[in-house]
């Protein structure tokens, strides 16, 4: 599984498939739709805020208004019936809670499949779930996955999540880092052998884990992901007294990390009701 996998990503085919959130090159020549249709969270990460939004909000998780998996397809419809319908080639469900957490991602998948079968269907996840719902992501034709996975070490991912629920219980502390993290490399191997496209993104957190980078991005390639993107934090929640890493240290970051992986260096940290072109 190892060889097959540092193969498949000395290329980068799978890169350049008409995701403009995948590709290395040729972004802003296709266009995205995210449909925000998962409320509920199984995590709680440290910089996470949903609680407000307005038209100038453009946060990971905000989104205008929670859809039913018909109001998303009707979204999908009126979009691809534009003027840019032809550009628009990917569906994504990015929240704005967790997909996996929620049986609506589901159901939206298999009636956007239905009525249009040669969309791309892309998801983001925490991974938490990954490795129980592989099997069933596959069925329904999801191609991309991206896995938020900030750190290797529990310890550190103690001070990144309050939480962690799983199977009925609460975890916190290391125990819930230490789930989260198995979970989330098992899933990322499944998928890759699964032969769907994996990004990684990664938040990096000024004096929480941007001293551990090295050692993820080579154990996610080893896994299998295929792009590494490394996130800048947004100082809020109980991260807000933290300050942003600079430009300079993202841009540096990314530069040590491009000869493991190659890294995305157009994302806009979307919200989970986007549309257009990125």
């Amino acid at each position: 599984m190892q060889i097959e996998c540092l193969q498949r990503n000395q290329t980068a085919s799978h890169l350049n498939l008409g995701h403009p959130c995948f590709a290395t090159h040729g972004h802003g020549k296709t266009g995205r739709i995210h449909l925000a249709v998962a409320p509920g969270c199984n995590i709680s990460c440290n910089y996470c805020v949903r609680k407000f939004d307005c038209a100038n909000e453009s946060r990971p998780g905000v989104t205008s208004k929670v859809q039913t998996p018909e109001e998303a397809l009707e979204t999908v419809r009126k979009a691809k019936g534009s003027e840019m319908g032809p550009k628009y080639r990917v569906v994504g469900i990015a929240g704005p809670g967790e997909p996996l957490a929620n049986s609506a991602t589901f159901a939206t998948f298999r009636g956007v499949k239905r009525e249009f079968p040669d969309m791309i269907l892309c998801l983001s996840s925490n991974g938490l779930l990954l490795p129980e719902k592989i099997e069933e992501l596959t069925e329904i034709g999801v191609s991309h996955i991206t896995i938020t996975i900030n750190t290797l070490d529990e310890d550190v991912g103690a001070k990144i999540y309050s939480y962690v629920r799983w199977k009925g219980k609460t975890l916190i502390g290391p125990k819930g880092a230490r789930v989260l993290l198995e979970n989330q490399l098992s899933g990322l191997q499944m998928a890759a052998q699964a032969g769907m496209t994996v990004k990684i993104n990664t938040v990096i957190i000024p004096g929480i884990n941007d001293k551990l980078l090295y050692s993820l991005a080579q154990e996610i390639k080893k896994r299998g992901a295929h792009i590494h993107n490394i996130v800048p934090l947004i100082p809020q929640a109980k991260l807000s007294h933290i300050k942003a890493p600079s430009k300079e240290m993202i841009a540096g970051c990314r530069s040590s990390m491009s000869g493991i992986l190659p890294q995305m260096q157009h994302c806009q940290q979307c919200r989970a009701d986007a549309i257009g072109i990125l």
